[in-house]
């Protein structure tokens, strides 16, 4: 009689992803190379955390949803149903996920920064946006788009325009718009100058933290901030196709193609 081995759980992440942009053909591209990474990576994972702006734009009215994503949400809710659990950390992009995604698919979505026990590993996980010093301006857009009533009065814009407008306006963002070289200098000056010293701002209160896992910037990087403590930026899924994977042991950065 054969032994039915036990596959080992592991824990992924993966972050920015923008699908909307820079066009139907473009973001459909990138959607079945993700929705690929996934029918791999559900076979031993036990947990996947989307570290924010899955989507370039979205916004939840009450009766309707951003037209499209089919392949993705439908292979979401496929790995959610089989008992895989799935984390939306909201990002600049997806900051007006409210509750869809959990009510139909049972996503868990986190709205701010938080330590969780992941394998008997402490981790720091956020977006990235908005962390560390400076960058005053976005920190005050950032807050406009949080209020409650810019919200509401979002609402009274006719679906079809509002989010004609919102994909207009990413399509033209600095990340749609950027050449990879260009915005791969400018994410690593940000790493070093804003997030880094944020992360060694939260170390002087919690010193356990083993690692910090951030999306937002766009490129890959693993930095040591102290004997035990590690600094990750995930990359993203428009030039990098990059994830991270820990199985209780140890940590990867990879790249899927």
């Amino acid at each position: 009689m054969t032994e039915k081995l036990e596959i080992q759980k592991k824990i992924y992440f993966a972050s920015d992803f923008h699908f909307g942009i820079p066009d139907r053909k473009g973001s459909l591209e990138r959607e079945n190379l993700f929705t690929a990474w996934l029918d791999i990576v559900k076979k031993d994972a036990s947990e996947i955390f989307l570290m924010g702006d899955l989507f370039d734009f979205w916004f939840e009215y009450k009766t309707v949803v951003p037209r499209g994503y089919v392949r993705l949400l439908g292979k979401l809710a496929e790995i959610s149903d089989s008992g895989v659990k799935i984390h939306l950390f909201r990002g600049n992009h997806d900051m007006w996920a409210f509750d869809y995604l959990n009510t139909e698919i049972n996503i868990e979505i986190h709205r701010d920064p938080e330590f969780k026990n992941i394998l008997g590993k402490v981790f720091y996980l956020a977006h990235g946006d908005g962390l560390g010093p400076g960058d005053r301006g976005y920190k005050f857009i950032k807050k406009v788009f949080q209020n409650r009533f810019n919200q509401w009065l979002f609402r009274w814009i006719h679906p079809d325009t509002g989010i004609r407008l919102a994909l207009y306006w990413s399509r033209k963002s600095r990340y749609a718009s950027l050449v990879k070289d260009e915005k791969s200098e400018r994410d690593k000056n940000f790493i070093g100058s804003r997030l880094s010293v944020h992360s060694k701002f939260i170390l002087e209160s919690h010193p356990e933290v083993d690692y910090f896992i951030y999306g937002h910037f766009h490129f890959p990087t693993d930095t040591l901030l102290s004997e035990k403590s590690r600094q990750i930026t995930l990359g993203d899924w428009l030039t990098n196709f990059t994830y991270g994977v820990f199985d209780g042991t140890q940590y990867q950065l990879l790249k899927y193609c």
